[in-house]
């Protein structure tokens, strides 16, 4: 009997190898989410300043992906109003107006307010080793004179109380208002100086201790306005290359 004939060059060329099911979306969306958190930590730890300009092919050579996966991570980050899609002229990092400005703060201080009564009702012994060692990392970072550190955990303190509710929706909101916040902070503080207040944060914790839900709402509603009142509208000055800006080098 002959045998059957082998397959032409054609034939193994197109012939699909095997993968795992489900191998090729999965390695997507870690890439996806990895430019995702490189700009937005960028944003959060304020290397990444607002006006910044993200160019599609840097961002392609840097992370090795087609610049479809790069158009699909801005459009999220443009959903979640950390980057604005320009027509004809790309994407850069968000510029928030004066009206978003007053917006913004205002949504925070009525989140913040319902999510510390929360941790002041609901936080356990373990909830509140937690705080104290968020308040032992932002020191270190203060007197290393460490501002990316610093801006970085400030926020972190915000998000790490939002965690602590239990309430997963306020949880949400609130990533997405502070990281709203962190634009607004780096286009009119003046580089070097703190966004948070340590002592303020400390004594928020103080009270969620001794279960005054009360006085830690006060005590959040007044650091926020503080906040508010004292950004200065001085453009932040020229930043690093784009790699050093997103954390990469």
């Amino acid at each position: 009997m002959p045998k059957p004939a082998a397959p032409s060059a054609r034939e193994r060329r197109v012939k699909p190898s095997p993968q795992p099911a489900g191998a090729a979306p999965a390695a997507a969306d870690d890439v996806e989410t990895r430019i995702y958190r490189a700009v937005f930590d960028g944003v959060m730890s304020q290397r990444l300043a607002p006006g910044t300009k993200l160019p599609e092919a840097p961002l392609c050579e840097l992370f090795g992906v087609s610049r479809a996966v790069v158009r699909k991570v801005l459009q999220k980050l443009a959903h979640d109003h950390i980057v604005q899609l320009r027509p004809n002229k790309g994407a850069m990092v968000a510029i928030p107006s004066r009206e978003e400005t007053q917006q913004i703060f205002e949504a925070r201080r009525a989140l913040e307010a319902a999510i510390v009564r929360l941790v002041a009702e609901r936080a356990t012994p373990a909830n509140l080793k937690a705080l104290r060692q968020q308040l032992r990392d932002e020191h270190q970072a203060m007197h290393r004179f460490d501002q990316p550190a610093w801006a970085r955990l400030a926020s972190a303190y915000h998000l790490r109380l939002a965690e602590l509710s239990g309430n997963p929706i306020l949880e949400r909101y609130l990533v997405e208002i502070v990281s709203r916040c962190s634009l607004i902070v780096a286009v009119h503080q003046p580089p070097g100086n703190a966004a948070c207040e340590h002592d303020e944060h400390e004594r928020i914790v103080e009270c969620i201790e001794r279960g005054d839900a009360d006085e830690a709402v006060r005590l959040m509603d007044v650091h926020l306005l503080e906040l508010e009142h004292h950004l200065m509208l001085d453009k932040p000055s020229a930043r690093q290359d784009l790699a050093q800006m997103l954390g990469l080098t």
